[in-house]
């Protein structure tokens, strides 16, 4: 497995959104995105879940996840892509929905 491939494995909990509510980091399922090792994962913030499938690169010492996903928000289906750029156990990237809002973010390795 490439290097960078295995910097970006692994659960990363959503610490902070720039668009979307507070309140999403509250509910009972917190906000994340996983990797696994295949690159397909899952994602989730507030009301809105999908299954991600991912590329990684990497350019120095940072690697970074390409990744379109699928869905639903409050069970209406819902698609997107975004991007993750992982430096040791802290990343920060964007999401995207289809159509609609997007929100950078930030995220810490949870597992």
């Amino acid at each position: 497995m490439k290097k960078a491939e295995k910097a970006v494995l692994g659960t990363w909990r959503i610490t902070d959104m720039e668009v979307w509510a507070a309140d999403y980091f509250d509910m009972e399922a917190p906000a994340h995105l996983t990797l696994r090792d295949d690159l397909t994962g899952a994602l989730q913030f507030g009301l809105v879940q999908g299954d991600l499938d991912a590329r990684v690169s990497s350019v120095g010492e940072v690697a970074r996840v390409e990744f379109s996903w699928s869905g639903v928000d409050e069970n209406d289906p819902v698609s997107g892509r975004g991007w993750l750029d992982v430096t040791d156990d802290q990343a920060q990237g964007r999401i995207f929905i289809h159509l609609g809002d997007d929100s950078a973010f930030t995220a810490v390795r949870s597992g």
